[in-house]
């Protein structure tokens, strides 16, 4: 279960967006801090743990994709990304620079308190995930999993994924061998298919692929299958 006290930062420019969407957040019981430009939500990211980042792109100051980028390099906190409709670029870059998810404006208060309590209920279970000892590691060539530490190494060294990376190769590699349509992976990982474009799961499926194949053109571990979906290799 989610803790209903869980930290939020909130940064957007604009006043009557934080306003907003500050409404109901904190009338779902969270602690909402808010922040005007990068700079700002930097310092806060400083001062305080937060549980979750709500990131817009558009900020003065330092942009939001640097803000991801930076948070990333020093905190798995999940954060969902605040885009424009036109900005389609945007989404891609904010998914490879370790955004966990991202919310196309205009957007219904329904969808987004949907996806804060994902993010949240995602963080929550990612603690036990660490502890749950008894799943064993899988070796299949020269890759390895560990369930239980969460870590990935390949040919000898650490490979650093993102938490939704990191599920999306387990959801697979659990499988190996089973087809599992974008619709099936959006499900396992955010919980829900509502809302979301299946072509995120394809942003995170290149991104995995650039970090464990020699040539992502010619995969060993993660294929496609086309008009259906993606499999893990099942051969050990």
């Amino acid at each position: 279960m989610v803790d209903k006290s869980a930290r939020i930062l909130l940064v957007d420019d604009e006043q009557s967006i934080q306003t907003l969407l500050s409404y109901p957040l904190r009338k779902d019981g969270y602690d909402v801090v808010r922040a005007s430009d990068g700079r700002e939500a930097l310092d806060r990211f400083t001062e305080q743990a937060f549980d979750l980042v709500v990131l817009d792109v558009m900020l003065p100051l330092i942009d939001g994709l640097e803000v991801c980028r930076r948070l990333r390099a020093r905190s798995s906190v999940p954060i969902i990304m605040l885009t424009a409709k036109s900005e389609e670029i945007d989404k891609v870059l904010g998914l490879e620079l370790g955004a966990d998810d991202y919310i196309t404006k205009p957007f219904s208060m329904r969808e987004f308190r949907s996806r804060v309590k994902a993010a949240l209920r995602r963080a929550d279970m990612a603690p036990r995930a660490e502890t749950a000892d008894d799943e064993p590691a899988l070796e299949v060539g020269e890759l390895s999993i560990d369930f239980a530490k969460r870590r990935v190494a390949l040919r000898g060294g650490d490979v650093r994924l993102t938490f939704v990376e990191f599920e999306i190769l387990g959801a697979l590699a659990r499988d190996a061998g089973r087809v599992f349509s974008r619709d099936q992976l959006l499900s396992r990982i955010w919980g829900d298919a509502a809302y979301r474009d299946p072509r995120t799961i394809d942003v995170h499926i290149r991104h995995l692929r650039e970090k464990l194949e020699r040539d992502a053109k010619e995969p060993e571990y993660i294929f496609t299958v086309r008009g259906v979906g993606y499999r893990f290799r099942d051969e050990r």
